[in-house]
């Protein structure tokens, strides 16, 4: 993140569309160059939206790191001079960068609000740390097991546990039903196979 005592008050947010799959380039990119393109006093902050994303491939647990905003990048700088025209250097660098279709708005970029930006950065902040299941869950869901002492058993969710990523799903065990916790990846909906 920026040092917000080096950033002029008319520093603004931007978004930058992208090639899909080239996000992390284009961030990369800008932050890498900036400085050697003496753009320090332009250019800020880069911010690429991400969460921890956990699922299961034949049978086993991966977790991936998936964007919130798949072909944006969000850009913190100084694009508009006091008679709000483009400044140009600016402009034409973050422009050109291999993998940027364009910025959100055309020629001429609408800033975005800070309403938008406190968003992005909630969002952020709630997936910080936080592992999240590729799949959610609804309490009453019939599920099958893939994983653990119970695989091949079905069930019924009966408390989702968003926090610990954990469900307490009932099995039927000799005709019984019996409450077991599992974690969201040992089990898949009955219509996945």
């Amino acid at each position: 993140m920026s040092d917000t005592a080096t950033v002029p008050a008319d520093a603004q947010w931007f978004a930058l569309h992208t090639l899909s799959g080239q996000e992390n380039k284009v961030k990369v990119y800008i932050d890498k160059f900036k400085k050697q393109e003496e753009l320090d006093d332009y250019i800020y902050e880069v911010l690429l939206p991400t969460e921890v994303v956990s699922e299961v491939k034949n049978g086993k647990k991966r977790t991936i790191t998936r964007k919130l905003y798949p072909g944006y990048v969000f850009i913190h700088m100084r694009l508009y001079d006091q008679d709000h025209k483009l400044i140009n250097r600016p402009w034409y660098f973050v422009k050109e960068v291999a993998g940027v279709i364009g910025f959100v708005g055309g020629d001429k970029p609408s800033a975005l609000r800070q309403s938008e930006v406190d968003e992005i950065r909630a969002r952020i902040e709630a997936a910080n740390g936080k592992e999240v299941p590729k799949v959610s869950y609804e309490v009453g869901e019939e599920v099958k097991v893939t994983d653990g002492a119970f695989a091949n058993l079905t069930g019924r969710i009966d408390e989702i546990d968003p926090e610990r990523g954990k469900l307490k799903i009932s099995v039927s065990i000799f005709g019984r039903f019996t409450p077991v916790e599992l974690e969201y990846w040992q089990v898949q909906r009955m219509t996945e196979s």
